[in-house]
């Protein structure tokens, strides 16, 4: 059974294990290093557990085990009032297919509709059919694409 839940201090060991295989994993693909930057698992914790911040972390279960996590964040956008950015979604490859991706984003969707979001967005790197694929599954659409031309 595959169940989604806000992440707790005993939660650390675990998400921070899936943060190191998501960072790697996104940093080995085109546009990836961009996205990832200098991120670690422990500044990205620090940044989605902070009390009081308009972010939410959430972990996913099957069958009692922390398999995957999401990181959703709550920002004014002009013109577009209060909206729910997901941040990161990951599931370890041998938990996919079975809910817990789907636990995980109808969680943030639930608190993004708490924060007064009229709105989510997501992201998918260039290239990366599965999650676009994902995302477009659980009603994302394409709305804008960034190109990017190194001047130097």
């Amino acid at each position: 059974m595959e169940l989604a839940r806000p992440a707790g201090a005993a939660d650390r060991q675990a998400c921070t294990r899936l943060l190191s295989q998501a960072l790697v994993a996104a940093a080995s693909m085109r546009g990836g290093a961009a996205l990832v930057g200098d991120a670690t698992p422990v500044t990205l914790l620090e940044r989605w557990s902070r009390p009081g911040s308009s972010t939410h972390l959430v972990v996913g279960e099957y069958e009692g085990v922390v398999v995957g996590l999401l990181a959703v964040a709550a920002t004014e956008q002009t013109g577009r009032g209060q909206t729910g950015l997901v941040e990161c979604c990951y599931v370890e490859s041998g938990a996919r297919g079975v809910g817990v991706g789907t636990a995980l984003m109808d969680s943030a969707v639930e608190w993004c509709t708490g924060w007064g979001c009229s709105e989510m967005d997501a992201l998918a790197l260039p290239g990366d059919r599965t999650t676009k694929q994902r995302l477009e599954a659980a009603g994302f659409t394409a709305r804008l694409l960034t190109l990017s031309r190194r001047l130097d």
